[in-house]
């Protein structure tokens, strides 16, 4: 018998066919992560590491220095520290309230942080293969990939020299 939701995959556009699969991918993660996290939790918790890279502190103290520090700003910073606050409960981070770096704070992924990472890229893996993404696949995904990271970085770039031309 075929799948129930074959023909209605099947007239998909690209971009919704892209979000059951991530869908997917973070469904399979979460219900066999060995704590419980929320999709934004995971997801914060890699931007977390991303963070901890040296070129991308130094973009972030940058971005820090040059913001208008008002009232708005000052509401997203305590909304996120908020969200960072609930992995530091979980021991997954650190957060450092005056860090040397000029930020108004600063996170650490502690040695568990770092496992749960570690846990969440093999069971991202692990997903891999349960959905059946095979040597062809991989090659078709890392074009599409390159093609579309040309897009946020192109964005970004605009951005700094947006934020750099104004100072």
């Amino acid at each position: 018998m075929a799948h129930p939701h074959k023909n209605a995959i099947s007239n998909m556009s690209a971009s919704s066919l892209i979000g059951i699969i991530e869908e997917s991918k973070m469904t399979y993660v979460r219900e066999n992560l060995s704590i419980f996290l929320h999709e934004s939790q995971i997801n914060l918790l890699k931007q977390v590491k991303k963070h901890e890279k040296s070129h991308h502190k130094r973009v972030r103290v940058k971005q820090y220095e040059k913001a208008n520090k008002d009232d708005l700003f000052v509401l997203h910073l305590d909304l996120y520290l908020k969200k960072y606050e609930k992995l530091a409960k979980k021991g997954l981070i650190e957060i450092d309230n005056s860090p040397e770096n000029g930020l108004a704070y600063d996170c650490l992924l502690t040695e568990k942080g770092k496992a749960i990472l570690d846990e969440i890229a093999s069971l991202e893996s692990e997903w891999e293969g349960v959905v059946g993404i095979g040597g062809n696949d991989l090659e078709v995904l890392q074009k599409l990939a390159l093609n579309s990271f040309e897009i946020s970085y192109k964005h970004k770039k605009k951005k700094k020299f947006h934020i750099l031309k104004n100072s």
